[in-house]
This record gives C-alpha cells, sequence and structure tokens, in this order.
C-alpha cells in the first residue's frame, strides 16, 4: 500500500519539535490504535527533548506496562530508561476521582461532603452518559493550566463514537440547562419548607409523575444533589467553554487515528468534517496497522493458480521434458536400458550365492556390488506417494501450495485496504497521512513503542511498508 506522490506526507517529527504545539489530541472509533499511537507519539517526543505528559483514559493498563510503570492512575507518574534530554510522564484518567476534584476545589468543606456523600451524585461520577468524555476535557485543562510540561498528548476516550469526545461538554450544558435540572433547583432557589410547598403546590402533576418513574428516595437524593451543585453548575459550563476554546487554539493539533478499514475510516471521515465545521486544528491522519508484503510483484491471480497448477500436478508452467512433475528419465518405459542388471537366474545374486560369479563380470569389493536402482535395497527416503513423487517432495508441494495461498489472502487484503484508503483520500485529498504498518504482535515495551514513533516518523510517501506481518 502507498501513499500518493503527489500529496505530502504527515511530518510527525516537525510536528512534536515544534515548541508552540501545546497539544496533541489522538482520536478516533474504538480499537484503531489510539493509545498505542499516543504513548509512541509522547515517549518520541520526549526522547527529542519535549517535556511530555501522555494522558490515557484506556482503562485495560495498556499503556502502564508497555512503559514500565506498575499502574496508573490520576496522578502523572515518569517514565524511565528515556533516551534524551526530555522528559515523559503518563498518567490513567480516573473518571470519579477528577469529578471529586472538581468538588473539593469549587465548594466549602461542608458542601463537598454533602455532595460525594450523595447517592445520586456517586451514580453520575461514576458512569452518567457521557461523564467520561467531560472529565478528560476537565483533566486536559487542568494539565495545561499548570504548565508543569511543554507538550500534552491525548488518548481520547474509547465511545463508539470519535465525535462523543466532542459533543461532551456541549451535552453536559445541556443537562444542566435542562427543564428538570432547572425544576428540581426551584424548592432550593425559595428555600425551606416554603420551597417544598411552592413545588407540591405548583407542580404536583409533574413531580407526582417523577415520584414515580424516578422512585421517592431517588427523587430526593436528585434534588439534595441539585440543590448542593447549584452553585458549582456555571463552572462547569464555565471551564467546559474554556477547553472547547483550548482545542480551537493554534497550539493544539488533532491526530485522527484509523486503521484501513471501512468503518473505520468512515468514522474517521465524520470527524474530520467535525472538526473543520468547529475550526479545530487537523494535523493529519495515522492510517495503523496497514498490511505489507514483500513479494507485492506476484498477484494474488498468479499465487492461486500457481498452487491450483502444484495441487493437480498439471504439465502447465513445467519445463521441457517434466511430465507431472518427473522428468522424462523417471518415466518408465517398456524397454529396458542397456546398463540394466540381469534378471536371470543367473544374475549376480544367484551366483552370489554360491560364491561363483557369472562369466565376464567383475569381481565383486570386498565390501560387495554397488546397489542397483533395481534391488531391494532402495533406500527408504526416495518412497514415492501413489502419484510416483518422492514423498520429501511431495511434502515440499503441499508446504508450497499453503504459502502460495497464504500470499493470495494478503494481497487482497492489502488491496481490500487501498481501496478503502482510496476512496477516504479522494473525499479528503488536504489530509496528510502517515502510515503504520502492523506488526506481528502487541507492542509491550518502550522498544516497540520506539518502532511505532519511527514508522510514524518516516511516513513514507512513495512506497509502502516493507515486510509487515
Amino acid at each position: 500500500m502507498s501513499l500518493d506522490p503527489a500529496r505530502d506526507p504527515l511530518d510527525v517529527d516537525a510536528l512534536l519539535d515544534d515548541r508552540k504545539t501545546r497539544i496533541v489530541v489522538c482520536c478516533g472509533s474504538g480499537g484503531v490504535g489510539k493509545t498505542t499511537t499516543a504513548a509512541a507519539l509522547g515517549l518520541r517526543a520526549a526522547e527529542r527533548g519535549r517535556s511530555v505528559v501522555v494522558l490515557t483514559i484506556d482503562p485495560a493498563r495498556r499503556l502502564a506496562q508497555s512503559m514500565g510503570i506498575d499502574s496508573l492512575d490520576n496522578v502523572p507518574r515518569r517514565v524511565e530508561d528515556i533516551k534524551g534530554d526530555g522528559e515523559l510522564c503518563a498518567m490513567m484518567l480516573d473518571m470519579k476521582r477528577t469529578f471529586d476534584e472538581i468538588v473539593e476545589a469549587h465548594a466549602d468543606k461542608e458542601r463537598a461532603r454533602a455532595i460525594l456523600s450523595n447517592p445520586f451524585y456517586q451514580s453520575l461520577s461514576a458512569g452518567f452518559a457521557g461523564t467520561q468524555e467531560y472529565m478528560a476535557m476537565e483533566k486536559l485543562g487542568q494539565l495545561r493550566a499548570r504548565d508543569d510540561w511543554d507538550l500534552i498528548v491525548v488518548d481520547t476516550p474509547p465511545s463508539r463514537s470519535a465525535l462523543d469526545f466532542l459533543d461532551a461538554p456541549k451535552r453536559l450544558g445541556s443537562f444542566l440547562d435542562g427543564k428538570l435540572i432547572r425544576l428540581l433547583m426551584a424548592p432550593a432557589k425559595v428555600g425551606g419548607r416554603a420551597g417544598m410547598k411552592f413545588l407540591n403546590v405548583g407542580m404536583s402533576m409533574m413531580t407526582g409523575a417523577l415520584g414515580k418513574l424516578l422512585g421517592g428516595q431517588l427523587l430526593r437524593d436528585v434534588q439534595t444533589f441539585v440543590a448542593a451543585m447549584d452553585t458549582m453548575f456555571g463552572g462547569f459550563r464555565k471551564r467546559a467553554d474554556a477547553t472547547y476554546r483550548l482545542l480551537q487554539a493554534p497550539g493544539t493539533a488533532f491526530l485522527v487515528v484509523a486503521s484501513p478499514e471501512r468503518d473505520a475510516l468512515r468514522e474517521a471521515a465524520y470527524f474530520v468534517e467535525r472538526l473543520a465545521a468547529d475550526d479545530m486544528p487537523l494535523a493529519g491522519l495515522v492510517l495503523n496497522r496497514v498490511h505489507g508484503s514483500g513479494a507485492a510483484g506476484l498477484s494474488a491471480e498468479r499465487a492461486l493458480a500457481a498452487a491450483e497448477n502444484l495441487e493437480e500436478r498439471g504439465i502447465v508452467d513445467q519445463e521441457d521434458g517434466k511430465i507431472a512433475g518427473r522428468s522424462s528419465s523417471e518415466a518408465p518405459s517398456s524397454e529396458a536400458p542397456t546398463s540394466a542388471a540381469p534378471t536371470s537366474p543367473e544374475a549376480p545374486g544367484s551366483s552370489a550365492s554360491t560364491g561363483t560369479p557369472s562369466e565376464g563380470s567383475e569381481p565383486a569389493s570386498a565390501s560387495g556390488p554397488a546397489p542397483s536402482a533395481a534391488t531391494s535395497d532402495t533406500p527408504v527416503a526416495d518412497a514415492s506417494d501413489t502419484s510416483g513423487t518422492p514423498v520429501a517432495d511431495a511434502s515440499v508441494e503441499r508446504l508450497t501450495v499453503g504459502l502460495l495461498r497464504l500470499h493470495a489472502e494478503r494481497m487482497r487484503l492489502i488491496a481490500r485496504e487501498q481501496h478503502t484508503r482510496d476512496r477516504f483520500t479522494a473525499l479528503h485529498p488536504e489530509v496528510a497521512v502517515a502510515e503504520v504498518a502492523a506488526l506481528p504482535g502487541d507492542v509491550h515495551d518502550l522498544a516497540g513503542l520506539r518502532t511505532i514513533g519511527d514508522q510514524l516518523a518516516a511516513a513514507r510517501g512513495t512506497e509502502g511498508p516493507a515486510g509487515a506481518a
């Protein structure tokens, strides 16, 4: 698979070396290698002299393992064995802990204690739809405000849709401004029993329906939570808007990560269009797990034809004098060669039993006469299968057939990936692309991350990755 030479490839090193680049966001649909890409970018930037923190939201803990860290949490951990003058830290978003930190930072102790112990808040902070994406935005804003690192690499949440990350602040704002929240805030704004009387008299039908839907205790928990959070709602919206503007700033670069598959590239295309619509800076596309072949000159059709030829033992493409895989000298003949050994009772085998050599024959050597092809002393290795082909040759042929068919499957896969990629680039010719070859196994250490970083930086514009498996 190859890039269009007329289009400039993605220059990853130039992006990482630019000190004006302060945030790199790796986004894309789930399962395309965002976490590994983010880690590889962070490591490469650190080894080129940057002070980097990688924020991952992937709970699989593969990032910690690949960086030689026992575990990651909501606190940045330093990565050892970095080559060069840079520094690398890594952390994994703890959604609930981040929410707790926001409450503790923006509410007095008594109010914070009431919020943190509220059952509705505990459910909200642990799994409310969109909370993970919003908390990722909050943590990004916190890291940027600290200014301890000159580059932040963000691995976005493994959402069903890549757009969830950008939509989270808007969804939270809609939730906080919704009619239900305003309804539940009404008693708190009026205050005490008067407030409850106001709510019961003015909206008795609504609260009755809510009580049946949510349950009386849950409704009270929600009302208590909303009353305690009332003064913080404005802060949520303000910080969400600030982080959104930060993502639009010139110092931010988005890298869309995708595999060369139809669904992943369709999602990538949606994301590219969304970034353009929201005026967010797109650096390019990382096309991950691209397959290649060191024998691309052998097409799938020719490989299959050769495999079928071997299986059927045909004469197609056989050299002159070859019949069904045997040379003409091996072909059976009705005429015995003149040099063949006698088959009469006076043959050397019979005279040997009496110790009298045949007339005209050479005396036997001390080791006995040399065996002929017709004797029963033929080595086992020369045994043949029912088609007359030696067993060893048949095994080689079966192996060759299997390899040819595997190669044909690989070439068809490469063709599908090329077609899918060409559809994307036809729609978005302005997007720079870097390809990363598929590796034979998972990345589990710094050396593997360096390999990914080298491939990202190579961005070959005229030839695909060689030797990908």
